[in-house]
């Protein structure tokens, strides 16, 4: 039984993909449209917990993402200084339950091309270059325009394009990320083998340093100051800016400032945090993932609440008769609350660190975090 017969996606990140998935696999008719060119493979990792594997599992990826990826248990923090000396282990928290590693960390490119061929094998329609720049309502069905034409007539369009959402302000919803005073650098180099699992670095000239393992001989690494204006920094300048920032982190940080010499890629971002209040609907319009809320990644939850989103959507309506209050009231009341807990701990981990709390308050508020995103979504 399904709720929907044909449905637009916008967007083919993790929610958009993953919406995609369990749609066409349930036998609706999914079109995909997606504004950049091609599919994204830059960047340099992410990291995934364990609620986010188990998702992968729901979707049928999660044996493709184990292989390309670098499971891991518990988080380490390190104090700055040459010697960067662990000075807490924290426990493991399987927030995917007994049957996932607690952590992951796997380069962007290859999650995002492993979802894209999930996708492609179960039947999900993507055009890229295509972006969604119209819709139209009644009660029963939405048009669609993409690049200013009328793509085609859809049970429901569901907007996963970003937290720079087109779909959202179509939409008429203003709500939107606002930036929370962080900048991240990050940087994709080699692992050296010592490093097995997430470490971080509170205090020191930034606010956080830190690295993810991804893979046998890969990682990425950042390092996270006080947000400034960096849209005119060249490649060159970036690398150098990321290579001195990180000179008071001792440990394996020698081994990424060998990469950043030989001349790795540095790239930088700004933290944004928002959360849509209900509904996260008009009609058959619906966001989900960045485009409905975002955080700053201090407690990698980011691509887990966006897969998390999709997961209960599709399972509503693929277990529904009809597109209906009730639907969006689950919706909602099973999505919004945890959506803004995740937010609302990612902002304050965020603060205490402008701030200058302890690192044990803030290793303290990861692992309550993580024990609430134990339950499932």
């Amino acid at each position: 039984m399904n709720a929907v017969r044909s449905v637009a996606i916008a967007g083919a990140g993790v929610a958009g993909l993953a919406t995609g998935i369990q749609l066409a696999r349930a036998g609706v008719h999914v079109d995909l449209f997606e504004s950049t060119p091609e599919l994204r493979t830059s960047g340099s990792g992410i990291s995934l917990q364990g609620n986010a594997l188990r998702v992968f599992d729901a979707l049928g990826a999660w044996d493709d993402i184990r292989a390309a990826g670098f499971a891991f248990e518990g988080l380490n923090l390190r104090a700055p200084g040459p010697a960067a000396p662990v000075v807490a282990a924290l426990p493991d928290v399987k927030t995917g339950g007994p049957d996932y590693p607690a952590a992951m960390g796997m380069p962007r490119a290859d999650l995002a091309r492993i979802l894209f061929e999930h996708a492609g094998r179960a039947g999900v329609n993507v055009t890229f270059g295509a972006a969604v720049t119209g819709l139209r309502q009644t009660d029963a069905a939405v048009e669609v325009e993409v690049d200013g034409r009328v793509a085609g007539t859809y049970d429901l369009l569901v907007g996963a394009d970003g937290i720079h959402s087109t779909v959202r302000s179509l939409m008429g919803i203003t709500t939107g990320p606002q930036p929370n005073g962080m900048g991240i650098w990050r940087t994709f180099v080699s692992r050296p083998p010592e490093v097995e699992r997430t470490e971080l670095y509170y205090g020191g000239p930034v606010y956080i340093a830190g690295y993810t393992p991804t893979g046998p001989d890969s990682m990425y690494a950042f390092l996270v100051e006080k947000a400034q204006d960096r849209s005119q920094v060249t490649d060159e300048e970036a690398t150098r800016i990321m290579l001195e920032e990180s000179r008071a982190y001792g440990g394996p940080w020698e081994a990424v400032r060998a990469d950043l010499a030989r001349g790795a890629h540095a790239h930088y971002t700004w933290f944004t945090q928002h959360v849509v209040e209900a509904p996260w609907n008009r009609g058959r319009a619906v966001i989900i993932g960045d485009a409905a809320h975002s955080c700053p990644p201090t407690i990698a939850q980011g691509a887990a609440q966006g897969l998390e989103d999709a997961l209960v959507l599709t399972e509503l309506l693929t277990t529904r008769a009809a597109v209906d209050e009730a639907l969006w009231e689950e919706f909602h009341a099973r999505r919004i609350p945890r959506a803004r807990a995740v937010v609302e701990a990612s902002a304050q981990l965020a603060q205490w660190q402008i701030d200058g709390v302890a690192d044990a308050d803030a290793g303290g508020l990861i692992f309550g975090i993580a024990q609430q995103m134990a339950e499932p979504a």
